[in-house]
């Protein structure tokens, strides 16, 4: 009832309780489900956790499923709020007040832990000595920063590290320094509550620690979209609200470079990044014109010139035509920045010792057509389409246009599809000035990398767990840092090197292949899909061999292969529906690939045809794949290998339809292999 899991809150524990997690609760609905099971799978011990669950006055089923959870689980609690109060600083304030762990983890209703996020942020936060652990997100339809989880960062601070670019409150907390520094959020309906109480976290802690080799936060945007930070809001709210985070500033930095760099975090994201390319032009016009006047209004008022002169270069033209109250013109600017795109051409693949090498290079279109760069004296400059005049005024603002070509990147990325977890792979660059053809004093930019995907160690030094894993590339360069997918447009020697892997100890099966229909690549780990099958439809008789005085049967398989080991190959006889199960070897094949080989019982197969089926070793249930092939056996010990064509179908995304049952008299494709064996054993 409404009221009384207050009183579990007060329940006593044998262990101390390390970690409380206070999560606000409006209206979740079915969204809270992930975040409650994700809870219950924590690592840590029941007596060393606890969850409180502040129901801010939902008005749907949620309190009585709370409930009902609370009564089953004696560390999950919750608070009842008869009224709600418009947003989530005073429930997360409810739920300091209630902790009774070490240290504070806020997690929003719709989102969901890792399994060991609370065990590892905790151990770390210890280890470190830290008033704050951040640990590794990932966004599912949402941005999450990403230079910050670039590696561990045990004593990270705002100087040192890119933490002012994650001020979400989904982090953990020491409980003794937020009531040591009295730090609350601010409460009512209002926007940025977050902001002033992350930021001053940053300012006072002792030491920050920077968890990135565990993902320990998913952060989730609802199908229906009804998270609060994406409804549209009141412009001049919400930048009363945002200059309450510039006040946090200046009241614990001095005047000077720090100051600025952290201001410089507000102009990007909430003013400069709201005012570019499409997300600029599909604002209504009242209210892009409203959003811009308060925009200019905090940028004229509280920054000066070292906020801007610290951006990119398109970020300082932007930040310039606000400042200069330059609406018009900062419109132009949008429609030239909407048109430009990543761009990426896969060149090879290749396996090597068990890593997936991968050639590509990259860079930026506009219209279609790579983006280039006017030649001034030692400088390359940006070149939007403005005019002139636009362009001096930019210049009397001190925007310098710039290009800082010696610092454009790419990185190469694996994102898991199921749960948006992603990882920087290890990449070498090489930046290449090339003349823009027919265009005298233009250039372009080309980046040209390599990067090396370790499966055993690609997940920030994990291996990569079992799932579908998207390659894509992301490219920085001038103030664009935009990504893309990788593959759909690509080179022979990518085709020729698109193959599988057995690596580890056990095996475990890693599978580049094209994405249906845009081609993309992707890495298939541990026959999440179905196409490994796939890859060996190419298979013929001539690739086999079956040797009736030594009983050996050789085929040839399109596998990388570190080490020998064993597979397990299936014989079957659909005429009889007899199977036999066999042992089977691999072996690293002299120059490129895998030979599979199995000695066959010829008294046991005599008179017979089989079809074969292969075994990967898994640690999951075994899953056979068929090979295109029939092995025939006489009676009197003759063996051949002929192809089975119903084994030719290529990926089952484009597969034609499943033909109909052959009509009476007419030859199934299998009695037709039988034939083709009894004509080569006469030879």
């Amino acid at each position: 009832m409404p009221g009384a899991p207050d009183q579990m809150i007060e329940a006593t524990y044998d262990m101390p309780i390390k970690v409380s997690v206070v999560i606000p609760v409006y209206n979740p609905g079915e969204y809270i489900e992930d975040c409650i099971a994700s809870l219950l799978r924590q690592s840590l011990p029941d007596d060393e956790y606890e969850a409180i669950f502040v129901d801010d006055g939902s008005t749907d089923e949620t309190p009585a499923r709370l409930d009902r959870l609370a009564a089953e689980h004696p560390h999950m609690h919750v608070i009842h709020h008869q009224e709600g109060s418009g947003w989530s600083g005073k429930p997360r304030n409810t739920g300091i007040a209630a902790a009774k762990g070490e240290f504070i983890q806020f997690v929003d209703n719709d989102d969901w832990l890792g399994d060991e996020a609370l065990e590892r942020m905790y151990d770390y936060g210890v280890e470190h000595d830290a008033d704050v652990i951040v640990g590794k997100m990932a966004g599912k339809g949402r941005p999450v920063p990403l230079e910050l989880f670039r590696e561990n960062r045990p004593r990270a601070t705002v100087e040192n590290a890119p933490l002012i670019d994650s001020l979400t409150p989904h982090k953990m907390f020491r409980k003794e320094f937020l009531d040591r520094c009295d730090l609350r959020y601010k409460e009512g309906r209002r926007r940025l509550e977050d902001h002033v109480f992350v930021t001053e976290a940053y300012l006072r802690a002792g030491n920050i620690a920077v968890l990135s080799d565990y993902l320990c936060y998913y952060h989730i945007r609802r199908d229906d979209a009804s998270n609060a930070g994406f409804q549209r809001f009141d412009p001049v709210g919400y930048f009363t609200n945002l200059r309450e985070a510039l006040d946090i500033v200046e009241r614990y930095t001095e005047p000077g470079p720090l100051r600025d760099r952290l201001y410089r975090r507000w102009l990007r994201n909430e003013m400069v990044e709201r005012m570019r390319g499409q997300r600029l032009l599909k604002l209504p016009e009242d209210y892009r014109q409203e959003l811009f006047r308060e925009i200019h209004k905090v940028v004229v008022e509280r920054f000066g010139p070292g906020v801007a002169a610290g951006l990119q270069p398109t970020q300082q033209i932007a930040a310039a035509l606000i400042a200069a109250d330059r609406l018009g013109d900062l419109e132009e600017f949008a429609r030239w920045e909407a048109g430009i795109r990543p761009s990426g051409t896969l060149e090879r693949l290749a396996w090597k010792d068990g890593k997936l090498e991968i050639g590509f290079s990259a860079e930026y279109l506009s219209g279609g057509e790579p983006i280039t760069f006017r030649g001034d004296g030692d400088r390359d400059l940006i070149d939007p389409a403005l005019p002139e005049s636009t362009m001096e005024a930019v210049a009397r603002l001190g925007a310098d246009t710039s290009a800082p070509l010696g610092r454009s990147k790419v990185d190469l990325v694996v994102r898991e599809r199921e749960t948006a977890a992603e990882f920087f792979q290890p990449i070498e660059l090489t930046r290449v000035k090339v003349p823009a053809e027919g265009r005298d004093g233009m250039s372009r930019q080309v980046l040209r990398a390599t990067a090396l995907v370790d499966p055993q160690a690609a997940a920030g030094g994990a291996e990569l767990r079992a799932g579908i894993w998207d390659v894509l590339i992301r490219i920085s360069s001038c103030g664009w840092t935009k990504e893309t997918r990788l593959g759909s447009v690509r080179g022979e020697d990518a085709e020729r090197g698109r193959t599988g892997a057995l690596v580890g100890s056990p095996w475990r099966l890693v599978l580049p292949y094209w994405t249906t229909p845009h081609g993309n690549l992707s890495l298939d780990v541990d026959q999440k899909t179905k196409r490994f099958p796939i890859e060996l439809t190419g298979l013929t008789e001539a690739d086999a061999t079956v040797r009736a005085g030594q009983a050996g049967l050789t085929v040839p398989l399109p596998l990388h292969l570190q080490d020998a080991g064993e597979a397990t190959l299936r014989l079957a006889a659909p005429a009889s529906k007899r199977k036999v199960t066999l042992a089977a070897r691999l072996d690293a094949r002299q120059g490129a690939g895998a030979v599979l080989t199995a000695e066959l019982p010829m008294s046991e197969l005599a008179g017979a045809q089989w079809r074969l089926d292969l075994s990967l070793p898994s640690s999951g249930k075994p899953k056979f794949a068929k090979l295109p092939l029939v092995v025939g056996v006489s009676e009197d010990g003759g063996a051949a290998v002929v192809r089975h064509e119903e084994a030719s179908v290529a990926d089952p995304a484009t597969a034609p339809a499943r033909p109909r049952p052959a009509a009476s008299g007419q030859r199934s494709v299998l009695s037709r292999a039988a034939d083709k064996v009894r004509r080569v054993l006469k030879r």
